[in-house]
């Protein structure tokens, strides 16, 4: 049975345009506009064409920031995935831990980053819920004191490099040099951030939980629920370098096999020319891959 841990006013997000220009050697992009409701960025979320995935200007509807994250488990290798519903494709896709950028931090995307992992990514032992830490620094604890904080353990995240080519805001450059994309299908530009998730060794009860939102029709709010019996963490084995094709849940500690029905990934997956993305989702074989 689903738990609500909080809820939000989602007419608060604001947001803005973002303009982007991308050479063969750098991406540089600008907040521009007015800032933007969710409905109103969601209406700019239509599809465009460019005629160079190298070279082109255009302005994009959002920046969004994605998670790439890895975690070794017992000696094994794993990418850490979720599964969102879209009712707008009538699909389900696995995906990376993802969230809309909005205007204060567009300057600063590693924070929203940060913001995503302590909201969707619970992690639960017998002592309660871990916080977790980005080098030095602490993550936001967003469901506090509702989930009570663990005060023996914490999980620890460190950067990997995942882009070869700068990306700058202006005139400043992203330093933990994030892949970057533009995906045509919803005219956004993803920036996908490589981490490395370490949890504690000594504490050998651990449980992964996605925290998801829905819009409640009857309230007009977002609810932010979690689900012992749906945790939507996905664990997809890497073996040598390679992904496996199996997938597990981690609960109290012990690998749980699991086979979601009708398997994609999502377009983070997927083939990229350039800086640009042209699919909306990732064939299962194709996404096994590029993981």
């Amino acid at each position: 049975m689903s738990r609500i841990i909080a809820r939000k006013d989602p007419g608060v997000f604001r947001t803005q345009a973002i303009e982007v220009k991308a050479s063969s050697e750098v991406l540089c992009y600008t907040p521009v506009g007015n800032p933007l409701s969710f409905a109103q960025m969601q209406a700019l979320r239509e599809p465009v064409e460019i005629d160079d995935p190298d070279n082109f200007e255009l302005i994009a509807a959002n920046l969004g920031v994605s998670v790439d994250l890895s975690l070794n488990w017992q000696g094994r290798q794993f990418r850490v995935l979720i599964r969102q519903k879209r009712a707008d494709q009538g699909d389900s896709v696995l995906k990376l831990i993802s969230g809309y950028v909005p205007a204060h931090e567009l300057r600063v995307p590693l924070l929203p980053v940060m913001t995503e992992l302590a909201e969707e990514l619970l992690i639960e032992c017998s002592h309660g819920w871990l916080q977790g830490s980005y080098l030095e620094t602490w993550l936001p604890t967003p469901y506090a004191p509702l989930l009570s904080r663990c005060k023996r353990y914490s999980y620890k995240l460190t950067p990997r490099q995942c882009g070869t080519r700068p990306i700058l805001c202006r005139e400043l450059h992203l330093v933990e040099r994030p892949r970057a994309y533009l995906h045509l299908p919803t005219n956004s530009l993803q920036l996908v951030y490589a981490m490395q998730l370490e949890l504690p060794e000594k504490c050998t009860d651990l449980t992964l939980l996605h925290a998801d939102e829905r819009l409640e029709q009857s309230t007009g709010e977002l609810v932010v629920e979690m689900d012992y019996q749906k945790p939507e963490i996905f664990l997809a084995e890497i073996c040598d370098g390679k992904a496996t094709g199996e997938l597990f849940s981690l609960i109290r500690g012990e690998l749980q096999p699991r086979r979601p029905k009708n398997r994609f990934f999502s377009e983070a997956m997927a083939a990229q020319q350039g800086w640009v993305v042209d699919a909306r989702r990732c064939d299962w074989d194709e996404g096994l891959q590029r993981l």
